[in-house]
């Protein structure tokens, strides 16, 4: 018990029986009782997964865009991600890391999610409000490495709701 909470004196317990009245127990029901589900094994492969290339510039990260468009797409592409065309199939949270963990976590979302076919996904990169100086860095950083992805279409800020400018859509290609 904690310094807050008391016993319930008896004539508070009297004044709440009077107060409730005659109580009645609800009848049983056929309800399964709660059990906890078997914890899986984790499945330890001997096969190492394939490593990925690190093919993602630091360079000039400072002229990093807001949105991107791949060549060759229409600007309506880029419209119908503002507005939410395609459902967001994943996420990515990069808050904590630093710039070298970023990449590679970035790199490996993206190899993973292309793997599965996703087309739409959100990466959470912050917005740099407790950074040193309250500069963005994986903000530019996020969306240079975006830009010179391979399989990203299209990126721009998310909605509102899914982190505003501390977060970014990105419209992926479907591998055939």
């Amino acid at each position: 018990m904690t310094g807050q909470e008391k016993k319930a004196e008896p004539e508070d317990a009297a004044l709440f029986r009077t107060a409730v009245g005659l109580v009645k127990p609800l009848p049983d029901q056929n309800r399964i009782k709660p059990h906890t589900p078997p914890h899986k094994p984790l499945l330890r492969s001997s096969v190492q997964p394939p490593e990925i290339p690190d093919t993602l510039s630091d360079f000039a990260a400072e002229n990093a865009p807001d949105e991107f468009l791949s060549n060759g797409l229409s600007r309506m592409t880029l419209r119908k991600l503002r507005r939410g065309n395609w459902p967001i199939q994943d996420r990515l949270d990069l808050h904590g890391n630093n710039s070298d963990a970023a990449r590679k976590l970035l790199q490996e979302f993206l190899h993973e999610v292309t793997q599965r076919g996703s087309r739409c996904v959100l990466v959470i990169h912050g917005k740099g409000l407790n950074s040193r100086g309250g500069e963005a860095v994986l903000s530019k950083l996020t969306r240079h490495w975006l830009a010179q992805h391979p399989h990203v279409l299209a990126f721009c800020n998310a909605s509102p709701k899914e982190g505003g400018s501390g977060a970014a859509l990105v419209l992926l290609k479907v591998k055939p």
